[in-house]
């Protein structure tokens, strides 16, 4: 397949509205695809260059990219920029611009989409000190190459925001239909590879292949998920539940065959080199074979738990760890097995992989009671606040573990005002004293793979915190009209709010009253956060506690 032949298919899923449609337009090309192509599209289609689990990024901003466009147009990188402010999209404005560009292409032959995936895993690969102007000799390479069409989206999937619409539920659909599997085999094999590419070639050669795959050491999967609820719904709906404290840490994913360990955060990035205390703990508490899920709890002279942040900061930490390490205690809690001497659990209920976690580690084995009074839940949930962490989960014994998945299986319960995890969008530049800085942020919810507003937040921000997140900010500028600006998506806030109305001012169709900044979620990704249906859910349930909703 030709680039420019994808570029016409992104083209037409962009003008289409039904999800149906969308994936029987992705079913019908897959079929035509060859062993080296059939993976490269299914992950472009989504908008990625490389699988979830792969540590390969692009590590390209959108100023290098708009560069990179200027100069094959013949263009000052201005250029390039005042028409992203125009148009409100990259890809089409650069587009247009190399449309009316005044250099001549590069090569005479089309791209393939092998051609512009090796390409990309070029840029990728650039490092040192000249990196960048590596990475700008290839992107300038790629656009001389291509038609204005093929810019538009190349220019998106460098930006990892396509815009076509495409989620992954939609492309694991697609994928089903095409080669005439089961839908359940090709989601359990995606629960175990973490990359609907791979799934796509085993679907090729038929349900054996799907449902024979299991997943292995130093291959992270998604970790599940939980969704906020009550005591009281939990117990109504399902009965006695396993209960376990809700830390205030960071998840992660440690991995052991043999003598070597391995550590993957909430977001798949390897962190094993800035935890070097949490491998020896793990390493001393098991000698077995395993991947185990759990949490990094920061601890303070006191032997009481520090903020999340606290441990972010280690998460990020390439150079000084001995010294981080002496000033901050960490310590893990792991409260499940997905993996053991061989063997995948995923698929085993909750209990039994309790019991095997209880039999193969003899330490930092997090503390865990099936019980079904609502007395007694609170009870734990109290004594879980008193010794200062965030409340507790409540857990379904006989469920298995579905990686990514959000749902009722596994349930919080915090005391704060109810919290949602959005993408930051866009802002506006402050005044008065938060002049010079962003003053109010745009937040997004995601529908099959758009982001749609709903709404600003500015409230809970502080003086300090204005500095910081101008810094975090400044380089995901993508385009700037007015006092407002937009960003690159790639960076997530836990908003609190007191309620949810519904809206004609936001995309989403709906508002948040009263949001308010609670913190930045290194640990999450733009595909973890709420999803439109999510909020819609949540409106329902509001609407039902308070007798009508309030629009």
């Amino acid at each position: 397949m030709e680039f420019a032949e994808f570029a016409v298919l992104c083209e037409q899923l962009e003008a289409l509205a039904g999800r149906l449609e969308m994936r029987d337009l992705v079913a019908s090309a897959l079929p035509t695809l060859n062993e080296v192509e059939l993976p490269v599209f299914v992950r472009f289609v989504q908008g990625k260059v490389f699988p979830d689990w792969s540590p390969e990024k692009l590590g390209v901003g959108p100023m290098l990219l708009y560069e990179a466009a200027a100069y094959v147009a013949g263009r000052k990188k201005a250029d390039v920029v005042r028409l992203v402010n125009e148009t409100g999209d990259a890809g089409l404005a650069i587009e247009r611009l190399l449309a009316r560009r005044q250099q001549s292409a590069f090569f005479d032959e089309a791209l393939s989409l092998a051609e512009v995936h090796a390409l990309l895993v070029r840029v990728a690969g650039a490092s040192g000190v000249q990196s960048q102007q590596a990475k700008m000799r290839l992107l300038r390479q790629g656009f001389g190459a291509m038609t204005p069409q093929e810019a538009r989206y190349f220019a998106r999937l460098v930006l990892a925001e396509l815009r076509i619409g495409i989620g992954e539920g939609t492309v694991r659909d697609a994928i089903a239909l095409a080669f005439g599997m089961d839908v359940k085999y090709v989601e359990h094999a995606q629960q175990a590879l973490n990359d609907l590419g791979e799934v796509a070639l085993l679907a090729r050669k038929g349900e054996d292949a799907l449902s024979s795959v299991w997943i292995h050491p130093f291959r992270p999967v998604r970790m599940m998920l939980a969704q906020q609820g009550t005591i009281a719904e939990q117990l109504a709906d399902y009965g006695p539940v396993a209960v376990e404290y809700k830390y205030d840490g960071s998840r992660i994913q440690f991995h052991r065959v043999g003598k070597v360990c391995r550590i993957w955060s909430r977001r798949l990035e390897e962190v094993t080199h800035a935890l070097p205390e949490i491998v020896e703990a793990l390493r001393a508490a098991t000698d077995r074979d395993v991947i185990l899920d759990g949490e990094v709890v920061a601890i303070g002279a006191d032997g009481r738990p520090l903020p999340f942040q606290t441990v972010l900061r280690r998460f990020r930490r390439k150079h000084g760890v001995a010294a981080a390490r002496e000033a901050i205690a960490l310590v893990p809690r792991m409260f499940d097995c997905l993996y053991a001497d061989g063997e995948t659990l995923l698929d085993r209920p909750l209990s039994e992989r309790r019991h095997v976690l209880e039999g193969l580690l003899t330490d930092h084995l997090a503390p865990q009671k099936v019980l079904g009074d609502e007395g007694e839940i609170r009870a734990v949930y109290e004594q879980a606040l008193r010794d200062g962490h965030e409340g507790v989960m409540l857990k379904l014994p006989d469920s298995p573990y579905t990686p990514g998945a959000r749902g009722r299986a596994w349930v919080k319960i915090k005391p704060e005002v109810e919290t949602l995890d959005l993408a930051v969008i866009g802002a506006e530049w402050g005044e008065g004293r938060r002049a010079k800085h962003f003053g109010s942020y745009q937040l997004a919810v995601q529908d099959r793979g758009k982001l749609l507003s709903v709404g600003r937040v500015a409230t809970g921000i502080t003086d300090e915190q204005l500095g910081d997140l101008h810094t975090l900010f400044k380089d995901l500028v993508m385009a700037e009209s007015g006092n407002s600006v937009t960003f690159e998506p790639h960076v997530v806030f836990e908003v609190g709010y007191s309620e949810i109305q519904k809206s004609p001012n936001y995309a989403s169709g709906y508002a948040l009253r009263f949001p308010r900044f609670v913190r930045v979620r290194d640990d999450k990704g733009i595909d973890e956060i709420e999803s439109l249906g999510s909020i819609e859910t949540r409106y329902r349930r509001q609407a039902t506690q308070n007798g009508a909703g309030r629009d």
